[in-house]
């Protein structure tokens, strides 16, 4: 894993959307287009809004969800409704080209299932993403893949639907989609986040980044975050 380190959250929000303009460019120069995905949270909107400011490939671009709350559409806690904010609104990526997770269906399975052959229709069958993005909770979770549950074990499928964490149930990536991903991208800021970056950082813990490749990975974090 390559660790990163800014002087603040924005630095580092700023040095990760300057590595994702550049993965996306190397993806769309190698295979005609780039798939990547992203994560919600706080974390990276400070990153989101930087990249609007640099030079991608929008038009050959395509951006997958890393999980969702189960909430309403429009819903302020969707993770669907900034990313539309950010990239759709502003007329740089095309709403087809935002590929929405299906929270809002009656068979969360079901849309979990369908998620994942929209992900073969436009990566490849096994979906493998160009990039993915991953944030760090302070309890170590990562995409929607919290210690304790079920769903940080489910091998056989790319998009499940977890139990109750923090009032909601999420759709997300699972672990075998995340560790095909030809890179990781993680941009973790916060005082709150010092051990789960450390044990992230030693491959040790509960946390389900432990689990994931450590080649072809890049931090991105703050002094904040990394103790430093």
């Amino acid at each position: 894993m390559q660790l990163n380190v800014a002087t603040d959250a924005l630095g580092a929000a700023r040095a990760a959307a300057r590595h994702l303009a550049t993965a996306c460019a190397d993806s769309v120069t190698q295979r005609g287009r780039a798939v990547i995905a992203l994560s919600g949270g706080e974390t990276p909107w400070s990153m989101l809004t930087a990249l609007r400011e640099l030079d991608v490939p929008w038009d050959r671009l395509y951006v997958a969800q890393v999980d969702e709350r189960v909430v309403p559409d429009g819903d302020a806690q969707r993770n669907l409704t900034r990313l539309s904010q950010l990239l759709v609104a502003p007329g740089l990526l095309a709403t087809e080209r935002l590929l929405a997770m299906p929270v809002t269906d009656r068979d969360l399975d079901g849309a979990a299932r369908e998620y994942q052959r929209t992900l073969e229709r436009v990566a490849g069958r096994p979906a493998t993403l160009d990039l993915v993005h991953l944030g760090l909770g302070a309890d170590g979770h990562t995409a929607s893949l919290v210690p304790g549950d079920s769903v940080t074990d489910v091998l056989e499928r790319d998009v499940a639907v977890s139990g109750l964490y923090a009032g909601h149930r999420r759709m997300t990536l699972t672990l075998p989609i995340l560790c095909r991903a030809r890179e990781r991208l993680w941009l973790v800021t916060g005082a709150a986040k010092t051990a789960a970056l450390r044990e992230l950082l030693d491959g040790r813990g509960h946390g389900p980044g432990v689990r994931l490749p450590r080649d072809r990975s890049s931090i991105f974090a703050d002094a904040a975050a990394s103790s430093t």
